[in-house]
């Protein structure tokens, strides 16, 4: 469910709520399994690995490594704060799962170490991306 006033816009979604509710705070965190210890990204009630439904939020490193990047040139939707052209990748994060994000830069490369940074969004929880290490100012 979607509630919006005030130019907020809330999401009622309880499987995402503590993520977003850490992105406020500028953390990124990730699902870990209680019982085999294996991460996952996006959120699901269940560890995709043993089935368990003990998986807990812990905090991610905030580092990683581009696995698949391309440039859009296409206009993006202006809720979206984006300007074209802009770079869309998976990042593989140091404990595993990978991430569908934004990269702050055009030219970072597959296999390109990253960390995350955030893009504020107005009236919503900012959202993670990902630029080079020694180009990150926020994180």
């Amino acid at each position: 469910m979607i509630e919006q006033s005030d130019d907020v816009i809330e999401w009622g979604d309880p499987t995402t709520e503590y993520f977003w509710e850490s992105a406020r705070k500028h953390q990124l965190v990730i699902q870990q399994c209680e019982d085999c210890h294996a991460h996952q990204f996006y959120p699901r009630a269940f560890c995709l690995t043993c089935d368990s439904d003990r998986v807990e939020w812990v905090r991610a490193s905030g580092f990683g490594t581009v696995y698949s990047r391309t440039i859009v040139h296409l206009p993006a939707n202006p809720a979206l704060g984006l300007s074209s052209p802009y770079t869309a990748a998976i990042v593989e994060l140091d404990e595993g799962p990978r991430m569908l994000t934004n990269l702050t830069r055009n030219d970072c490369a597959i296999g390109s170490r990253v960390q995350v940074s955030w893009r504020e969004r107005k009236g919503q929880a900012p959202v993670p991306i990902f630029g080079p290490l020694d180009d990150v100012e926020d994180a």
